[in-house]
Formats: structure tokens, C-alpha cells, sequence
């Protein structure tokens, strides 16, 4: 007599929860755990925090100061142009970072793999704070947030996100393979009328929150927008120095993985 035996059934394979490269997730936690830290934190502590790795631009005009020295001395004045990056006023503040970081950073983390991106964010995050140092010479206001990296992010997305083949591009090539068609030159970007659409809308809403007539995010009374503008023009106009896709390449597998093919 025969048995009829069924074969096991495997389980299907299970989407993971968040569809995001590992550098943008692990990136948010990195920033999550250091708030959650601050929040913590005693007064004393926070004012300390603020003292060695929020950007200050009176640490650089000698008459603010008044012969003070800052915690930190001369290696904070480097390192906080970096450092500012890492901290938020808020959890709303983080949160609504944290929600374009995930739009904007995994496409490009897609498309650098993680060293590249990590140093692309740092020298937006950089130019970010030269440029609100540049018109806020020797201001005691500090600056926070990682504003600027993201305005980078989504500088170099309108790179490559619009262009035929592309995932916002007519003809998409779809999955993760979208990620990686080559850019053209920046002159022939600024053609395309939703590239254009887009930084009018990204610059005006920046100048808005500049006349603070727009608040967003809950980074408190005042925006450090011209580091967004910063950081935005650096992505823009960087974005070749860091892109692993050359103008020839045929478009391959992103470096990470990229979102399930459709």
C-alpha cells in the first residue's frame, strides 16, 4: 500500500520590517540611543553635552569670548563641525529627520554602499556648519540636528531619482537595479522641469522657515536653515565625487540591498 506523503511546505519569505539599507537603520539608532542618553541626562550634563559637540559659532570670534576657553578647546572647534550632527533638540525633532533620513538617505545608501555614504554625510553635515558659521560669525546661539546631511541626501537624490530608467523616472527599470542608472552632468539635471519644481519647493520652504513664518520638525524657536542650504549645495554639487556609478556603466545591483524587485 502507498502512502501519498505531502512534501514540507516552506514559509514564505518574510519581508523585513523596515525596508531600508543597514547603514540608514543602524544610523537612526546610533541617533535614537544618543538622544535617549540625553534625555536622560542631568542639566549639569546636557550643558556639557552642548559644550563639547553642539556647533557654536562664537567659539570662533575671540571677542565673544573674551579670552574664555570652551570645553573641548581646540579639537572641539573641528570636531563639532561634525559632531552637531549627532544631537536633536527633541524626539520630535529626531523623528522628523529620522522620517526623511529613511526617504532620502536610503536612496542614496543604495546607490554609495555604506563607506561612501557614511563620508557623504559627513562633508555635508561639514558644509552645513561652514555655511551657518559664514553668516553667523560669533552667534551664541548652537546648532544641532542632522538637517544638513539630509538636505544633502536629497540634493544628490534629484541626481539620479528623475532620470529615465530611474525610480521617480519615466520607464523605470524596477528593484534595486533603478538605484544604479547612471547620472548625467548637472547642467543637463537642471533641464528636467520636476528637478526644477522641486528645489523651487525645497528652497522656498527653507527660506520660509528662515523668516520663521514655517516651523517644522520642533527644532524650537529658530532653524538653522542656511546649514540646510549648506548641506544641500554640497550634495549637489559633490554628488559625482562620491558616485560609484560612472556616465557609461550599464545599471547593475545596488551595492545594498535595494527594495524587492516588482
Amino acid at each position: 500500500m502507498n502512502e501519498m506523503v505531502r512534501p514540507p511546505i516552506e514559509p514564505a519569505a518574510r519581508e523585513p520590517a523596515i525596508n531600508a539599507p543597514r547603514v540608514v537603520v543602524a544610523l537612526l539608532a546610533l541617533l535614537a540611543g544618543i538622544h535617549l542618553i540625553w534625555t536622560f541626562a542631568s542639566d549639569q550634563l546636557k550643558l556639557q553635552i552642548i559644550l563639547l559637540f553642539a556647533f557654536l559659532p562664537a567659539r570662533y570670534d575671540p571677542a565673544v569670548l573674551q579670552g574664555e576657553i570652551l570645553p573641548g578647546g581646540a579639537g572641539a572647534d573641528v570636531w563639532t563641525f561634525l559632531t552637531y550632527a549627532f544631537l536633536h533638540g527633541s524626539w520630535a525633532h529626531l523623528v522628523f529627520n529620522g522620517i526623511w533620513m529613511l526617504a532620502f538617505g536610503s536612496a542614496v545608501a543604495w546607490r554609495f554602499g555604506t563607506a561612501r555614504f557614511l563620508l557623504f554625510s559627513a562633508v555635508c553635515s561639514v558644509a552645513g556648519a561652514a555655511t551657518h558659521l559664514a553668516v553667523h560669525w560669533g552667534d551664541e546661539a548652537v546648532v544641532i540636528g542632522a538637517s544638513a546631511a539630509i538636505s544633502g541626501y536629497m540634493a544628490a537624490a534629484t541626481r539620479f531619482m528623475f532620470q529615465p530608467g530611474a525610480p521617480l523616472g519615466l520607464f523605470r527599470i524596477g528593484g534595486a537595479t533603478a538605484f544604479r542608472v547612471p547620472a548625467l552632468p548637472l547642467r543637463e539635471v537642471l533641464r528636467d522641469r520636476r528637478v526644477l519644481v522641486f528645489l523651487v519647493i525645497w528652497f522656498a520652504a527653507n527660506l520660509l522657515t528662515g523668516l520663521g513664518t514655517l516651523s517644522l520638525g520642533g527644532e524650537g524657536p529658530a532653524i538653522a536653515w542656511e546649514a540646510h542650504v549648506g548641506g544641500f549645495l554640497a550634495g549637489l554639487v559633490l554628488f559625482p565625487l562620491f558616485d560609484p556609478v560612472l556616465p557609461g556603466d550599464q545599471p547593475g545591483p545596488a551595492i545594498e540591498a535595494g527594495p524587492p524587485p516588482e
